[in-house]
């Protein structure tokens, strides 16, 4: 049996953005469903094993791509993501920032060499300059986020002006 064009077209996702085909796979798979399956209807739905299917959602639980719904009454765990792409996209630049970039840029701050080599110094720098920005990127809100990824100005906060209160008579 062929798989669905579009699971694996989220296997294909994951692994360039370093997860698991397994669990892009079952993203894909939570992503697309009607109503939120549990790990029983991935077994079923993408034919892997239960432990493939374990580990993958316990991957995507750990970047933040899948929440846990809960049923009155029912043992199981269901699992849900967001509807929106942007917000996966945000999530996942802010899993790679933290769990990538940044650990690069903090071991190369440690080496001894930093001072001494104009490039590692160079590398350092950039790394760190990308690791900031993709930080920015990941704390904005999906709107904002999605708004900066297509080259719209966005408005910087303005703080808001306090109403000075009159003086009663």
């Amino acid at each position: 049996m062929r798989a669905d064009p579009l699971t694996t077209i989220f296997a294909d996702l994951a692994d360039a953005a370093g997860l698991s085909r397994p669990a892009g796979q079952c993203f894909g798979a939570i992503w697309r469903a009607a109503q939120t399956p549990c790990a029983d209807d991935l077994v079923a739905e993408l034919r892997l094993s239960r432990s493939n299917v374990s580990t993958a959602l316990k991957e995507l639980r750990g970047w933040g791509l899948i929440g846990i719904a809960r049923t009155p009454g029912d043992r199981k765990e269901y699992f849900t993501a967001p509807d929106d792409p942007w917000e996966i996209l945000r999530l996942v630049i802010a899993h790679r920032q933290r769990h990538a970039l940044a650990p690069l840029a903090d071991r190369l701050a440690g080496m001894e060499p930093l001072a001494q080599d104009a490039r590692v110094a160079a590398l350092h720098d950039a790394l760190s300059q990308v690791s900031e920005w993709m930080a920015r990127l990941a704390a904005l809100d999906t709107a904002a986020f999605a708004d900066v990824v297509a080259g719209k100005p966005v408005a910087p906060d303005k703080p808001k002006k306090k109403k000075k209160k009159k003086a009663r008579s």
